[in-house]
């Protein structure tokens, strides 16, 4: 099993595409509080950071035809520590290439998953400097905290749809160092979703099966408050600004997060959670397997699993509802 701290230091930044990139720029800035930190030339990628992130940006919106994620980001702990996560995907036939296109960052070593999303594996980082006007009060801190909007803290976790969550989970657990933490097992056995982490954080990204058999999409990407109370100001922020709200406030059963999920005009599900106060610091944590008739109770306060948490993703495809499936048998 690898250390709690192994050769990945944590989640980088995620890239997501979106068709409407004026827009999803608008919500990332204006409701959820992030900075713009740069475009490329061409202006079809924006970078955008959190307030209490160190490096050069938290998240990339790329203009594109449809949407979903195209790249996640992970930093490795060492210049060596990259290397060998290199040699690790080579030598179990996932071979990447090299790629510097990515301001603020040196080398990037672009693989991917089983399922095809594109694993993106650094070391090199250029540590961000507040320009006059967003430079914090206290020096151990990257930025001011906005006055606008959510004011989200961090990128969090990222949750990816996979047809094999379990050969998924398994690569990020065997091959990058990640640990699973909790899991859900379906009657036949298969793994419906599994949570993994590579830092003390209970988890760092999620594999959650798609149920339309298709590959490489997304389910949502997660930025942590500091507060419960901030996820409930998001609401009314949403509710005030016509962000399109799916499902909460509300308590997650599996990982314990108070969540909101919400809609950014891309078509790509958000996240705001507020997980930081769950720490996994034993380093034989036991995993966590919830059945299927536990998770038909719902989430942690009763509330059920919506229909569209499990046919709603990025990039969309078309979708049979099987009316007689239980939806309540996989969350995250």
């Amino acid at each position: 099993m690898a250390p709690p701290l192994g050769d990945i230091a944590h989640l980088g930044h995620v890239e997501l595409l979106t068709p409407d990139l004026d827009a999803s720029v608008r919500f990332f800035t204006d409701y959820l509080g992030l900075t713009e930190n740069g475009r490329s030339t061409d202006g079809a990628r924006v970078y955008l950071r959190t307030w209490d992130d160190y490096e050069h940006h938290s998240l990339v919106l790329t203009a594109h035809g449809t949407s979903g994620v195209r790249r996640t980001a992970l930093r490795a702990s060492s210049e060596e520590a990259l290397r060998r996560r290199v040699e690790a995907t080579e030598a179990v036939g996932r071979p990447g290439r090299w790629v510097e296109d990515e301001p603020g960052l040196g080398p990037l070593y672009v693989t991917t998953d089983p399922d095809g999303h594109e694993v993106a594996l650094y070391w090199e980082s250029e540590w961000y400097r507040a320009p006059d006007g967003l430079r914090p009060g206290l020096k151990n801190q990257p930025q001011a905290k906005p006055g606008h909007g959510v004011g989200v803290r961090r990128l969090d976790h990222v949750n990816f749809l996979a047809v094999d969550v379990a050969s998924n989970g398994g690569f990020v657990h065997e091959v990058l160092g990640a640990r699973p933490t909790e899991q859900i097992r379906l009657d036949d056995g298969r793994i419906a979703a599994q949570w993994l982490t590579f830092t003390s954080k209970s988890y760092d990204v999620v594999y959650t099966e798609d149920w339309t058999g298709s590959r490489g999409r997304l389910h949502h990407i997660a930025f942590a408050t500091d507060t419960r109370e901030d996820i409930l100001r998001a609401a009314d922020l949403a509710l005030d600004t016509g962000v399109f709200i799916e499902t909460g406030p509300h308590k997650h059963a599996i990982q314990q997060t108070f969540f909101l999920y919400v809609y950014e005009p891309g078509g790509n599900r958000i996240e705001l959670c507020n997980p930081l106060t769950r720490l996994v610091l034993a380093p034989d944590w036991p995993l966590v397997t919830w059945t299927e008739d536990e998770r038909r109770k719902g989430q942690a306060w009763g509330l059920k699993t919506i229909e569209s948490f499990h046919t709603h993703g990025t990039p969309p495809v078309p979708v049979i509802v099987d009316k007689n499936v239980d939806n309540n048998r996989a969350d995250s």
